[in-house]
């Protein structure tokens, strides 16, 4: 079986506290969990693929990156997929901080395998 792991991509041109940006990370990485579940309430038959449930199991890893802009955050989820990975995009609704603009704020990509995510995220920079 493959390795298994996830990818959050912040913006990290926002100039957003600390607090805010785990925040925006974590709603990233918990988005596919939210999808599995919807997907399961809503169909009696669907079961989490074993892979995955192996990654949940086994601590989730998880590998925090950065980018500079909203382009460079848009071309890496084009690329992933692309590639056919999962990808959630996080789009703060501007409530506490963006002045009310909705603002594209991170994404992750996976859990996927963990050779296929690193071809598209392998030059970004860790946080």
């Amino acid at each position: 079986m493959s390795s298994l792991k996830q990818v959050v991509v912040m913006r990290t041109d926002l100039n957003i506290g600390r607090g805010k940006m785990v925040a925006q990370g974590a709603h990233a990485s918990g988005m596919f969990l939210v999808e599995r579940l919807l997907e399961l309430a809503s169909d009696y038959h669907a079961k989490v693929p074993p892979e995955e449930m192996l990654w949940m199991m086994s601590g989730m890893t998880k590998i925090c990156v950065g980018v500079d802009s909203e382009a460079e955050l848009l071309s890496i989820a084009a690329k992933a997929q692309e590639a056919g990975l999962r990808v959630h995009v996080i789009i703060d609704a501007g409530r506490t901080e963006f002045g009310g603009i909705p603002t594209r704020t991170s994404l992750a990509i996976g859990p996927n395998d963990a050779t296929a995510i690193d071809a598209i995220t392998r030059h970004l920079r860790l946080l």
